[in-house]
């Protein structure tokens, strides 16, 4: 019995995100790797400086950056696949070269190619997920980029603890669980060929039967006479022709159109964001914070350890329920959730530092950490991907999420590089930044964020167009019914792309009847 359209097309997404495995693993591997003795050896006396520790973890993020400079045009060009297994190549090159480096300038040039490749996978695989989604699950398949990234931490914090436990003061230490990170990487270049390419990429390219062939593959177990299949290609042709009366797209247009400059705003502060919660700051230089605590390196990976499973369950309560509760609340209750715990963090630290005797003030700070990433995962971290693959149309999608992720890897860089500088000059009032921030991003989302649940891709520039720049208050504010995109497209009760201006994008019951009978008269 064949399987499901909607799980088949979960399965697809699921490999396309192999990437973030290799993602996560980075974010749980680097702090085990630094605190290894052997490492510090073979990196030489240049390690003891606090800035070149900094870089090596944030040249890895840095890369990432640079790696969505060709994204918007070798994903536009060759499409989805091929460029997520161009990165997946890039990246097997940087990690070769950190697993077997022998001194500093070769393990700084390897995680910059690693991050280069991780920076094209990781922007590439939830707007390939977005395209090829049904729009009820979409929140489900996006979100599985961080679901996949907390797998890549989990296996990398356990691998770090076993090594640091088992071969400490060796090379195997260090080589082994930067070697592991090679391995996901393998079969997804193997076998991403394999999977659909993305529908809307082919339709944007003029290959409406090879457009309407993946679609049917992926949500009509291959038949292309579907109601639904077809309902979706009118979507997407009349979007597209509606975009070619607009022009071929340009950067330009991202930010001279005020709803793709709105997109492009929420998208880059949504991303900044995320770093400023304190995320990165906790994965890097967990051994630092925790020891400060009173924790020795092997207590402190333990607890890295515990973590991981921690944020894996959170991970796994997003992709479960995203697509019922919604984008705004949970990045609003997930950003004060983090803001609450740094700042009982900040409090321990400040009156309970590890030269304290006090075991009980010290593991309530481990709980608060656990707390902290418990939130993350379920909330912040997820749709931090999610949001911004999903907001923008189909000729403006690659370029703009390659401009948005660039804020995630320069915020990230930027933490990566000031945080063992702020530890060492103004101890725990670093946490006071997070703490702060956790409130104000809660604050931001609540005022700007249109709710995108339940509705069609196509429709995207009609929301960002007519919803207020303030949300509260409005319909835009509420989570619509997840299935609803669904029921118009089965029932062609929905409005394609380029007759939103003439019927309203309001769904009101009478609007929706109107919308319906212009459609039948259109096929007609």
């Amino acid at each position: 019995m064949p399987i499901s359209p909607k799980v088949y097309t979960w399965l697809c997404g699921l490999f396309a995100s192999l990437g973030s495995i290799i993602f996560g693993y980075d974010l749980g591997v680097i702090a085990g790797v630094l605190a290894a003795d052997d490492f510090k050896h073979v990196m030489g006396p240049r390690f003891d400086n606090p800035s070149l520790l900094g870089l090596i973890t944030s040249i890895f993020v840095l890369g990432c950056f640079f790696g969505m400079i060709p994204v918007a045009y070798v994903a536009d060009f060759f499409g989805r696949r091929k460029t997520i297994q161009f990165g997946a190549l890039i990246y097997i090159f940087g990690g070769a070269l950190q697993t077997g480096a022998r001194n500093m300038d070769y393990m700084l040039v390897g995680r910059f190619f690693a991050g280069f490749g991780v920076g094209i996978m990781s922007d590439l695989a939830p707007l390939y997920q977005a395209e090829i989604a049904h729009p009820s699950i979409r929140g489900r398949l996006i979100t599985l980029q961080q679901f996949m990234l907390g797998i890549g931490a989990f296996c990398a914090s356990w691998v770090t603890y076993g090594c640091s436990a088992g071969l400490k003061g060796t090379q195997a230490e260090w080589r082994i669980p930067l070697g592991i990170q090679l391995m996901p990487a393998l079969p997804l270049i193997s076998f991403i060929l394999f999977l659909p390419e993305s529908p809307r990429w082919l339709a944007e390219k003029g290959r409406f039967d090879e457009a309407t062939a993946a679609l049917a593959r992926l949500h009509a177990h291959g038949n292309t006479k579907d109601d639904f299949v077809l309902s979706q290609m009118e979507d997407i042709k009349a979007d597209i022709t509606r975009s070619k009366d607009i022009g071929a797209a340009s950067w330009t247009e991202l930010f001279n159109v005020p709803s793709n400059f709105r997109r492009l705003a929420l998208g880059y502060i949504l991303q900044f964001s995320v770093q400023m919660t304190g995320v990165s700051a906790i994965q890097y230089y967990s051994t630092t914070i925790f020891t400060t605590m009173g924790f020795d390196a092997t207590r402190v990976l333990l607890f890295q350890s515990i973590n991981s499973i921690i944020a894996l369950i959170g991970e796994a309560c997003c992709v479960l329920w995203v697509d019922s509760t919604g984008r705004r609340l949970p990045l609003i209750v997930g950003n004060v959730a983090s803001g609450l715990s740094f700042v009982v963090g900040s409090i321990l630290m400040a009156r309970w530092p590890g030269a304290v005797d006090n075991n009980a003030a010290h593991y309530i700070f481990i709980i608060t950490t656990w707390v902290f990433n418990f939130f993350f995962s379920a909330c912040i971290g997820p749709l931090s991907w999610a949001y911004p693959a999903e907001i923008y149309s189909t000729r403006t999608r690659a370029k703009a999420t390659a401009l948005t992720s660039s804020a995630s890897w320069i915020s990230n860089f930027f933490i990566a590089e000031v945080t063992p500088i702020a530890f060492g000059h103004i101890g725990w009032k670093y946490y006071l930044v997070f703490a702060i921030c956790g409130h104000t991003n809660a604050l931001f989302v609540w005022a700007f964020f249109p709710e995108t649940t339940g509705r069609r891709l196509e429709e995207m520039d009609a929301l960002f167009e007519d919803s207020p720049l303030f949300i509260p208050g409005t319909q835009y504010a509420k989570a619509q019914d997840r299935h609803a995109a669904e029921r118009e497209l089965r029932e062609g009760t929905f409005v394609p792309a380029n007759l939103t201006e003439r019927v309203g994008y309001e769904q009101e019951a009478g609007d929706v009847k109107d919308s319906a009978e212009i459609v039948h008269e259109e096929k007609r």
